[in-house]
């Protein structure tokens, strides 16, 4: 059995005040659960709006944590390589997304995709692609928000590597991309894997950017945080089924996460 160290006993106003912080942020949830409607919770999950919901939830945010990884990633390694010119700028860019209103991130996807958004004009005038108001611009959204998490975490898993590997790998003859794709990646497989379930679960719950820049559309654009938005209107008894279904997942994600997210992320941005 492990004793407390005597400089580990919180004095009694930090415990008090921890207490007020937790059930300040705790109450709400657990209000949520004692509010939801269990008799019928299996009919209301099932019912055709949260399938329509769900199903679409699940492919777009399977595309938005895929993306995220083939891009995010090799974000993650320029950011972790030794300083150059511009790199805190880049950073302060990547990480932008996550303390940006979701509101402004939509405003912004529009400004750059919209029809005639910056690069939006091009993709419809050359190609006829219009991503706003579309399930592809759901996952857009999505990958906006949730990227950076994924870059975070391997960027940090990577700052954390030992880079004498790969300078032996190097040393023998391996190629850049061979060293980047046979030594660095599998040093850091697991902050991968973590960051990739990371942006999952933030695409799973992203409502405001979606809601801006691709509509509430139900069976094109409406997620499952969508479809509770709409259904608190007409049907709380599923909006409250829907947002304990959403609390449970990311509660699971987040407990299978804990140690290996707080190991990986930058100590600025750890929670």
């Amino acid at each position: 059995m492990t004793r407390r160290r005597v400089g580990d006993r919180a004095p009694a106003v930090i415990a008090v005040l921890a207490a007020v912080g937790a059930g300040f942020l705790i109450v709400p949830l657990v209000a949520l659960a004692a509010r939801a409607p269990w008799g019928s919770m299996t009919s209301a999950l099932t019912s055709p709006v949260s399938l329509t919901a769900a199903r679409l939830s699940l492919v777009t945010t399977a595309f938005a944590a895929a993306l995220s990884l083939v891009f995010g990633v090799p974000l993650a390694w320029l950011l972790a390589r030794p300083g150059f010119r511009g790199q805190t700028l880049l950073r302060a860019l990547v990480v932008l997304p996550l303390v940006l209103p979701p509101v402004v991130g939509g405003v912004a996807l529009l400004a750059a995709f919209g029809r005639r958004g910056l690069l939006g004009q091009w993709l419809y005038d050359w190609a006829g692609v219009q991503l706003p108001f579309s399930t592809a611009g759901v996952v857009v959204a999505e990958t906006f928000v949730a990227m950076p998490f994924l870059v975070l975490t391997v960027e940090a898993a990577l700052r954390g590597s030992d880079r004498r590997l790969e300078s032996v790998a190097a040393t023998l003859g391996a190629s850049p991309f061979t060293v980047f794709r046979r030594v660095s990646l599998p040093m850091v497989a697991p902050a991968i894997v973590a960051g990739t379930v990371l942006a999952w679960a933030r695409a799973l719950g992203e409502f405001g950017a979606t809601i801006t820049f691709a509509g509430n559309f139900p069976g094109r654009t409406q997620t499952i945080p969508l479809a509770v938005y709409s259904a608190l209107e007409s049907d709380r008894s599923a909006a409250i089924a829907l947002s304990v279904l959403m609390m449970g997942v990311s509660l699971l994600i987040l407990v299978a996460l804990r140690h290996r997210f707080l190991g990986t992320m930058p100590a600025q941005v750890q929670p």
